[in-house]
């Protein structure tokens, strides 16, 4: 298996795991919503995408966005999206992504990795603590949603 930055080549792959992890959470499946967010975000740079390949096959993908700490004026990393493809798990997948998030974040000399999950994903959640990542018990988070125009 490799895992890498992903780059245009493999907006195909990454947006069928996008898709897939959008429906994972209830959306409705839009295959070209996903290949044209998950391009805007490549074009741009607004995010940091990491796919795993097992083979050909694309098996797990993460996606970082960044912020700043204004505490510790330093650089920190939100762990938005991962996704590890159903017939992949239990393979690893998900601690390699997570490592190599780990190993990107230091490179990049960030303060922390920020992520949330909900709360009856305890298969993450277990993950997520397996990896070092501690729950918050400290700051309670908010969260205003907007109307569309």
């Amino acid at each position: 298996m490799e895992i890498y930055q992903a780059t245009m080549e493999d907006l195909d792959g990454v947006a069928g795991l996008f898709n897939m992890y959008r429906t994972f959470y209830q959306q409705i499946s839009d295959l070209n919503g996903a290949k044209a967010f998950i391009k805007s975000r490549l074009e741009n740079g607004d995010s940091v995408i990491f796919v795993a390949k097992n083979n050909h096959d694309y098996v797990g993908f993460t996606q970082l966005y960044p912020t700043f700490s204004s505490i510790s004026m330093k650089r920190a990393w939100i762990l938005n999206d991962m996704f590890v493809d159903a017939n992949a798990r239990n393979h690893g997948v998900g601690g390699e992504l997570l490592q190599k998030v780990k190993e990107f974040a230091s490179q990049t000399g960030a303060k922390s990795i920020t992520l949330e999950t909900t709360p009856d994903n305890e298969t993450a959640q277990r993950l997520y603590e397996k990896s070092g990542y501690k729950k918050d018990d400290q700051f309670y988070h908010y969260h205003l949603e907007l109307r569309e125009s």
